[in-house]
């Protein structure tokens, strides 16, 4: 049952931490995986395959021709959703574009910066005996928008050896150029250090379970990695003019996603408070998920008691949640107020479940309180910047003596001889 505290001043984020530290089993296990598949390659990864998934593949890569088959055998409704769901994140995503510049002065100075697609990135996809079409949106849109012109796509195999045909279906419809029908922390290792089949990628982005998020966290500094996702977090903050059922239902939305999950109620009303209480408990038997459900909502679920709105969204920043809805009349009142939040869903008819599917703004977001620091996936992470700049002879003599000065006192006089000799008479040759 959730839990009822009072606000007041209580440190919010530590009453309601939970243990995501990394399992050091997994991280063993990962260890041990990566190094397998460096080492041994295609072989490792049909071994590790069998051997974890209990599936014996034959191609690793998933024929091209596969992914339109697919497509075209999905039921046509889904088809259209799919399609429409793709139309409003690209339509979100392309206002992320940026541009180079260049910086000219009359001096003889260029300086500018210039923006560049990564070549290739490796997307991870959780499947086996479950299908997330929804994460293959949401992660190869962006990277087609910033002009990635290689997204490789791994996702596990089902116990036939094959890809769930929804989720090669959502690739076909993202973009997506290549499919691998390997899982795991083996997907993770051949996708940073490649094998014959699986070609080495620059960033890897997408959601797993701990041994997934294990082997992203080891291969870092190989290759970039979006973020270590934590377990799924909602937080909503409603007044007693929001609909207690509505409201328990969208807790129940995140808590279904895992035991570890938190679902967070922040509310000015006791009354309000005790009705989803009882709506939570009411609905929970009702759902497939319900043993999930349970845990999570026993072990993660509260309900803090604030004594105005404004302190119902320091106790939010406090938390800082991955999704945060705000279930009030005037929500677009707060909405300045809110400065740690993944994702903020603005009043009694967007509920989170509409950012994860269809919306278009992306669901992959910071969790367990690192909304302070970190945002969304945007098409920022599928590109890099590198900086130029250009000084004639005389522009460089114009300034030599401020660089030599601040050269030699950091001790650095090779630095400080570097930028002298030019202005010396002794041109490079």
């Amino acid at each position: 049952m959730m839990r009822i505290v009072q606000g007041g001043n209580k440190d919010a984020r530590a009453l309601i931490a939970r243990d995501v530290s990394a399992d050091s089993a997994a991280e063993a296990s990962a260890r041990e995986i990566i190094a397998g598949v460096q080492q041994d390659g295609d072989a490792a990864l049909r071994r590790y395959t069998e051997q974890l998934d209990g599936v014996r593949i034959g191609a690793i890569e998933v024929p091209e021709a596969a992914l339109a088959k697919a497509l075209k055998a999905m039921p046509p409704d889904f088809v259209e959703t799919l399609r429409q769901a793709a139309d409003n994140i690209r339509a979100f995503h392309a206002k992320q574009t940026q541009r180079g510049f260049i910086l000219s002065e009359a001096d003889g100075v260029i300086l500018g910066q210039r923006v560049m697609p990564l070549a290739r990135v490796g997307l991870y996809v959780p499947g086996g005996t479950a299908a997330y079409p929804s994460t293959v949106l949401m992660n190869a849109i962006p990277a087609q928008i910033a002009g990635v012109p290689e997204i490789v796509m791994a996702t596990p195999p089902g116990k036939d050896g094959e890809v769930n045909p929804a989720v090669l279906a959502a690739a076909k419809v993202a973009g997506v150029t290549r499919v691998l029908r390997v899982g795991g922390a083996q997907a993770i290792a051949a996708l940073a250090y490649g094998t014959t089949s699986v070609p080495r990628v620059d960033k890897i982005v997408g959601p797993g379970n701990a041994y997934v998020a294990a082997a992203k966290r080891l291969v870092y500094g190989q290759v970039d990695i979006d973020m270590i996702a934590g377990p799924s977090e909602i937080l909503i903050i409603a007044d007693e003019t929001a609909d207690p059922a509505c409201v328990a239902a969208d807790l129940l939305s995140q808590a279904e996603h895992d035991r570890m999950a938190a679902a967070i109620l922040v509310t000015t009303s006791t009354a309000f408070a005790q009705a989803v209480r009882h709506e939570v408990e009411r609905q929970i038997p009702q759902l497939p998920r319900a043993d999930i459900c349970r845990e999570s909502i026993d072990k993660n679920g509260w309900i803090f008691l604030a004594k105005s709105m404004e302190e119902a969204v320091h106790i939010s920043n406090q938390i800082a949640p991955e999704h945060l809805e705000l279930c009030v009349d005037d929500p677009f009142r707060l909405l300045s107020s809110v400065q740690n939040a993944g994702s903020v869903f603005l009043g009694k008819y967007a509920p989170e479940a509409l950012g994860d599917y269809f919306a278009g703004p992306n669901h992959t977001l910071p969790t367990n309180g690192t909304a302070r620091f970190s945002s969304p996936l945007s098409v920022d992470d599928f590109v890099k910047k590198s900086s130029f700049l250009y000084y004639s002879k005389e522009a460089l003599a114009g300034v030599a003596h401020r660089v030599a000065d601040f050269a030699r006192q950091e001790g650095l006089d090779a630095h400080a001889e570097s930028v002298e000799r030019r202005c010396r008479g002794e041109d490079p040759q």
